[in-house]
């Protein structure tokens, strides 16, 4: 299953944040404090891999207080099934088709529901009787305190809920978690009812272990669609900084904070290096009090084996180099180390770069969380590369990429380097509005100008070219480009002819892929923007991409996209060289070149192809600028049109009067 499109509602800053789509690599553009935290928290929630509940009472709109309810839907995401999955789940729902789009959602009380179509019977489990096993669980009590009576209920949902969706390993989990429930909200000892409250404890833990057995071993019914689906849900793996582990750990006072239920982030990731290095807290702490050299060697032992283990299970994972891990215990202490294969001293992993602490941390989630597999998830990253070099930035995204090939990636940022220019159609931005909190576009339409200014750094246009533009502009594939539409444009004009109109600018862009960059955040800005691309391969690819991921959604202003070779009727690979004749435009690439005395085209095709294929043959290196730089000289020149080639100046025509009527212009002149 590949997730296409979420939706987060009711969730700290998030009213609504609308459907969401998202491709292989997603990225989530926002200034801090814009809600992309919240986003993620809220999609990881879907499905983790360790079970996180949505906390109603801290996770709640504060504004609306008065409309919270368990039953509200927090997260709904829809995945499309691979082919193996349709056909399996047409088998289970007894059907000859079904749709090919899931939506599986989750509430504040943690219930999932799942919609596949108007005509398919969910079947949502649970054959089991739920009842009947639970009968032997206590009731709770009237002259029980409010608070305590509330959170005895609370348990006993979520014991049928779990029950009811057979999800038994996560059932096993409950029952440190409601012990340590139940004692915190129990009342003080003089309160007369508190031995009730106590027998309710010491009879429902040991009932609730005694369930946790017993369920599991229930013969399995044949799987329904719900069933179906929720198994195959991919493992949502959440990173951000606070993940992080630095290295070094004091292992009693993470013992404490395990027991008490208020382990921090780092110490989750410390408690994943020790269960993948196959190490124990409670066996180190244990063995670490007891005065035996038998025992204090069989420790230093495990401990060591302990690192092999996870040299072994990391090799391969770092791309730099090679690494080798060693702990240390020094009661109550433990310590990591790190070298590798050019420096084999080994170095405190304090001591390491925060890129590099980052790097481990993620890897050991992933290696950890996707069983590793590493494939099949959604990976959610919360401000990747942060901590890192802009260069080393760059790389850290192609790393990412790497990663999307086999999962879905969705990451936040406010760094322009963690955005790739390649790709405008992966930024999704993040801003505030009055009704429905923080929501999720593609429009930059109002975006804050904070993101905005990433977007520019990320898309190429520096501080002044981002002041380069008009309420029209017609953006081209280059500079050369620029100055031979401004030429003739101004001599199209001085002969009273249809040039571009006065209030239009030219702006372009290093290639035509980059040109749809720069439109694309032109349009995003509401305003009219015309494209004009070369009639070859690269160019009808750059305006598919235009058209199709950009210019439906942006129908309010003028914006269209147009090739060279439709505008002026030619057939076949069409440049702006082309306009010109041959005896003409290997006239200029005479001049430029002084040497030259005979240059024989061959082919058919764009000119430049053929004069720089030419070239070639005489064993000179071609410069296409250097010899649009002498045609715009020619062309500043010339008094009138009168010395341009005929084609040439009704081609020009037909192309400017193109560009008037893509910005919505009716032909004011004629030749």
């Amino acid at each position: 299953m590949e997730l296409i499109a979420f939706r987060i509602r009711m969730y700290r800053g998030i009213i609504d944040s609308g459907w969401v789509k998202v491709n292989p690599l997603t990225v989530f553009v926002g200034k801090n404090e814009s809600g992309k935290t919240s986003l993620l928290k809220a999609l990881h929630k879907l499905n983790p891999y360790t079970p996180e509940p949505y906390d109603i009472k801290n996770e709640w709109p504060r504004s609306r207080r008065s409309e919270s309810s368990k039953e509200h839907v927090v997260c709904c995401a829809k995945f499309r099934l691979l082919d193996q999955e349709n056909l399996e789940l047409r088998e289970i729902a007894e059907r000859k088709s079904i749709p090919n789009i899931v939506e599986v959602s989750r509430n504040y009380a943690g219930h999932r529901k799942i919609k596949i179509g108007p005509n398919v019977f969910v079947d949502k489990p649970s054959p089991v009787d739920v009842d009947t096993i639970m009968a032997d669980l206590p009731d709770v009590q009237n002259n029980f305190s409010n608070r305590f009576r509330e959170c005895a209920n609370d348990c006993l949902a979520e014991v049928r809920h779990f029950i009811h969706e057979k999800q038994f390993a996560e059932l096993e989990l409950l029952v440190d978690k409601h012990e340590k429930l139940l004692r915190r909200n129990r009342i003080d000892e003089e309160y007369f009812s508190y031995s009730d409250e106590g027998r309710f404890i010491n009879r429902y833990l040991p009932k609730l272990r005694q369930l946790t057995q017993e369920v599991p071993e229930l013969p399995a019914p044949r799987p329904t669609v719900f069933e179906y689906i929720i198994e195959r849900l991919p493992t949502f793996v959440y990173m951000d900084d606070y993940r992080i582990f630095s290295g070094s750990a004091h292992l009693i006072d993470v013992q404490t904070r395990k027991n008490e239920d208020r382990l921090t982030e780092e110490d989750r990731t410390f408690l994943t290096i020790l269960e993948v290095s196959g190490l124990d807290l409670d066996e180190l702490i244990g063995t670490g009090q007891k005065n035996s050299q038998i025992i204090s060697r069989e420790r230093r032992l495990d401990i060591r084996g302990g690192a092999g283990r996870l040299t072994e299970k990391m090799s391969g994972l770092f791309r730099q180099r090679d690494y080798v891990f060693e702990f240390d215990v020094d009661n109550p202490y433990f310590f990591t180390f790190v070298s590798d294969d050019i420096d084999t001293s080994p170095i405190e992993l304090k001591e390491r770069s925060r890129g590099f602490q980052w790097d481990f941390s993620f890897n050991l989630m992933m290696m950890h969380e996707t069983e590793e597999t590493f494939e099949g998830c959604v990976i959610l990253l919360d401000e990747p590369g942060l901590h890192l070099h802009p260069e080393s930035q760059e790389a850290h995204l192609k790393r990412l990429e790497e990663y999307a090939t086999k999962n879905t990636l969705l990451y936040t940022t406010h760094l322009p380097f963690m955005i790739d220019r390649n790709h405008p159609d992966r930024i999704r931005i993040l801003k505030e509005t009055k009704d429905k909190g923080i929501v999720v576009t593609t429009d930059l339409i109002g975006t804050s100008p904070d993101s905005r200014l990433v977007l520019q750094a990320a898309l190429g246009m520096s501080a002044a070219q981002s002041f380069l533009v008009a309420k029209r502009n017609l953006v081209v594939e280059g500079v050369d480009d620029y100055w031979i539409l401004t030429e003739l444009s101004e001599l199209l004009q001085q002969d009273g002819m249809d040039g571009l109109s006065e209030d239009v600018l030219i702006t372009p862009g290093p290639s035509a892929s980059q040109a749809v960059h720069v439109a694309t955040f032109m349009i995003g800005q509401n305003l009219d923007v015309v494209a004009l691309f070369d009639s070859d391969q690269a160019g009808r690819d750059a305006k598919d991409e235009l058209v199709k991921r950009w210019l439906t959604g942006y129908k309010a202003s003028h914006t269209d996209a147009i090739l060279l070779g439709d505008a002026v009727g030619a057939n076949g690979d069409f440049a702006l060289e082309d306009l010109f004749t041959e005896d003409f435009y290997l006239e200029v690439v005479k001049e430029t070149y002084p040497k030259v005395k005979e240059i024989t085209l061959q082919d058919e095709g764009m000119l430049w192809k053929r004069v720089e294929g030419a070239l070639k043959r005489k064993r000179i290196k071609a410069n296409k600028g250097s010899v649009a730089k002498r045609l715009r000289k020619r062309l500043s020149a010339m008094k009138d049109t009168s010395e341009l080639p005929e084609k040439t100046k009704e081609k020009a025509v037909m192309l400017f009067q193109a560009i008037r009527k893509a910005f919505g212009e009716e032909d004011t002149k004629s030749s």
